[in-house]
């Protein structure tokens, strides 16, 4: 079927969704090795983004690593629609007249002796809007503070101090960060909300303080995986999906996360009377993205083979340093979210049918991802194993 050049652009965004989920769960599950029994919150989002736009400085093998990392097959979507993709999707989220308020962006801080190539400048700019930001690292104490005090500002005061040190021979750093704010479309009343135990195992528990409502919402029992699905969305087109794994099934259901599986789970959903209870919580992570993308076959862009030539042609250029953080408070009116990537360069089924209301219960580990309807984008991906 053939599309107005109009159309097309606007589907820019729709093909590199399926990779951009795929690298989301992918990424998961490397954090969940690493993580134990830990909390897990971070932005797929935000680290795609990030490693995208960087790939607009790479050649041969380190490019075809970013690609291959990235979950692009270069068969199904080339290099133009990734970029173009991204774009649409960056237009998107930043549309003032949304209800929730989303602001994704980028920013390069280049050293002022770093002499760019015009092309790569001009890409991040006008696939990315990127802001490119002269620094002088020669004076590492102030291009940290100055990097921080942009951080603070653009994730709304909710990520500070993000960048601790910086290596000597850093001549630029890539920084992407998402602000996300949704107020449920139907709010908790603060007067259900009362001080409950959530269970963090068979031995341990902890206080929370526990939001109830008693409503109709979008849920689905999956048998199969022995878990619950709440779909609770907010005011305009984002909306987050709270997985609630029986007893004893947390790993078979992340090991199950795939983006079909989440797709099924998502055309499963009827509406259904429910009394919820879950837990206002605020939790963060903070990953260093470099040795996870390292285990998951990008090696090249971190070490002294890497091919970044299209970013400067007379400098040899690696990736020293790829951290993330991001953060997320759910409350009875909505959820206040933020993640920075920043990447720091050197040289070198059951349908049965209850009568009564369930009663669905988030006091036990639960996982939670947040997406955009519009963008089809996972926005953010956690598990919550201890709100408290």
């Amino acid at each position: 079927e053939k599309h107005s050049q109009g159309e097309s652009e606007n589907l820019a965004h729709v093909k590199i969704a399926p990779s951009n989920a795929d690298f989301a769960f992918r990424f998961y599950k490397q954090v969940r090795e690493e993580a134990g029994n830990k909390n897990i919150f971070f932005s797929p989002l935000s680290i795609s983004t990030a490693f995208a736009m960087l790939s607009l400085g790479a050649r041969s093998n380190t490019l075809i690593q970013l690609h291959k990392g990235l979950a692009f097959n270069l068969t199904e979507v080339d290099e133009q629609e990734i970029h173009e993709g991204f774009q649409h999707l960056l237009q998107l989220l930043n549309d003032p007249h949304q209800e929730v308020q989303v602001t994704m962006g980028n920013a390069l801080f280049i050293d002022n002796r770093l002499e760019l190539l015009q092309k790569f400048l001009d890409d991040v700019t006008n696939f990315y809007y990127s802001e490119v930001i002269s620094s002088n690292f020669q004076n590492s104490a102030d291009a940290i503070k100055e990097i921080n005090k942009y951080i603070e500002r653009k994730t709304h005061g909710k990520i500070v101090d993000l960048l601790k040190s910086l290596d000597l021979d850093t001549v630029m750093v890539l920084v992407n960060y998402i602000f996300f704010k949704g107020y449920w479309e139907k709010p908790f009343n603060n007067l259900a909300t009362r001080d409950d135990v959530f269970l963090l195992d068979a031995k341990n528990s902890v206080k929370v303080k526990m939001m109830h409502k008693h409503t109709d919402f979008n849920i689905h029992r999956d048998e199969k995986l022995s878990c619950w699905l709440v779909e609770i969305p907010y005011k305009g087109k984002a909306t987050a999906l709270f997985v609630l794994p029986d007893e004893g099934a947390m790993k078979q259901v992340e090991d199950a996360l795939l983006k079909e599986t989440v797709f099924n789970w998502t055309q499963s959903l009827k509406k259904r009377n429910i009394y919820l209870d879950l837990p206002k919580f605020t939790i963060s992570g903070s990953y260093d993205v470099k040795s996870l993308l390292e285990k998951m076959g990008v090696t090249e862009v971190f070490s002294d083979q890497a091919d970044l030539s299209a970013v400067a042609g007379n400098t040899l250029l690696k990736v020293s340093k790829a951290i993330h953080k991001a953060v997320v408070t759910v409350s009875e009116n909505g959820t206040e979210a933020a993640a920075v990537t920043v990447i720091e360069i050197v040289p070198t089924t059951a349908t049965a049918e209850f009568s009564l209301p369930p009663h669905i219960r988030f006091n036990r580990p639960f996982l939670l991802i947040i997406f955009d309807k519009n963008t089809h984008s996972i926005h953010f991906m956690g598990k919550i194993v201890n709100p408290a």
